[in-house]
């Protein structure tokens, strides 16, 4: 995890829980970059999607985190990325098992669908959580790669 790096950005809706999952990257000491919104003002949310997503494209940030209403939005525009698997969570199992099994590199998170302390379980779950590899999970890995491929 020392070459962790997430992105991180919300719309309007995901305003309030971004802040506090900030704060807990800052006491974590985890490294992030913010791509905003930075208010409750109402704003458009694949615009904020895309540039998490680019960032991880470029390979300036590792695994991304989008906070909207309900999380659905930002997960719809954040695969449409090449190399994206986004990931729409609302419990700490799916958090984990999103990691373990299909690679994840980005957690959608619904403001408006979980508290703060059940996100930032499952933030430290998306964080922690390894990739299990093996034949399986890595075959079904490359077969989701080629659909993308096919587009």
């Amino acid at each position: 995890m020392n070459d962790l790096k997430l992105a991180i950005a919300c719309d309007h809706g995901g305003y309030e829980l971004k802040k506090e999952i900030l704060a807990y990257l800052d006491k974590a000491g985890i490294a992030y970059e913010d791509f905003g919104c930075d208010s409750t003002a109402s704003v458009n949310y694949p615009v904020y999607a895309s540039k998490v997503c680019k960032s991880i494209q470029s390979g300036d940030c590792t695994r991304g985190i989008l906070v909207c209403g309900t999380g659905i939005g930002m997960s719809m525009a954040a695969n449409k990325f090449k190399g994206i698997r986004a990931a729409c969570c609302s419990d700490t199992f799916s958090a984990r098992m999103t990691r373990m099994h299909n690679d994840a590199n980005v957690l959608c998170l619904g403001g408006r669908v979980v508290g703060a302390s059940l996100a930032l379980d499952m933030v430290k779950l998306f964080i922690e959580t390894e990739f299990e590899g093996g034949g399986r999970h890595t075959e079904r890995l490359a077969l989701i790669a080629e659909i993308e491929n096919e587009q």
